[in-house]
């Protein structure tokens, strides 16, 4: 009876150790995301091999992994840009953007988490103010939405390209000019058509 006690301590203190060195290697990726590795004692993050996919995976447990969202994502954006003739008008636009999989490393390396403030943003609020500077009230309201929308995606992607972000489209919602110039242009375009 005496040598059972003696026996069961060392077999439960194996036993916590084995539970603890498990939950700290075992990582989970869930649908739709992917992990970055990092190794502690090892050149810092794997950029050379494709991230970690879903499901599960046992990991030393010094190392660390980093997990990503890699489906398609939106970012609404509320920009306050100024026209050709410098009046400050508001564009609300979407951005479809996601990762580049295979480059999740390097983003992780250079970028890091918050990528869609260091880069996304400045990119997009860059290219709409860029675009629809050539562009006057009159035109950002009536005919060249499609054209600003396409110039602006265009843009964006350009900036992106070497980012490791993929920019699926941009969408421009609702183009709002002050109300004294719009009215101005909707007396304007009431004319024109009572003329016809």
């Amino acid at each position: 009876m005496e040598k059972l006690p003696k026996i069961a301590l060392p077999i439960i203190i194996v036993a916590i150790i084995l539970i603890v060195l498990l939950s700290k290697s075992a990582v989970t990726i869930d649908s739709g995301e992917a992990g970055v590795l990092y190794k502690t004692f090892d050149n810092g993050v794997v950029t050379d091999q494709p991230p970690l996919g879903e499901g599960f995976h046992i990991v030393a447990p010094w190392n660390k992994v980093i997990v990503y969202e890699v489906r398609q994502q939106e970012l609404f954006e509320k920009m306050k840009v100024l026209s050709s003739n410098g009046l400050e008008i508001q564009i609300d636009g979407s951005a479809w953007y996601e990762p580049v999989y295979n480059d999740l490393g390097n983003l992780h390396q250079s970028l890091g988490e918050n990528y869609l403030g260091r880069v996304i943003q400045p990119a997009i609020r860059s290219a709409a103010r860029s675009v629809v500077g050539r562009y006057t009230p009159e035109q950002l309201y009536s005919s060249k939405r499609d054209a600003i929308q396409d110039e602006i995606f265009v843009e964006t992607k350009k900036i992106l390209a070497k980012q490791y972000i993929q920019l699926n489209e941009f969408l421009v919602r609702d183009v709002t000019l002050p109300g004294t110039i719009k009215e101005a242009i909707e007396r304007k375009l009431k004319q024109e058509q009572e003329s016809l």
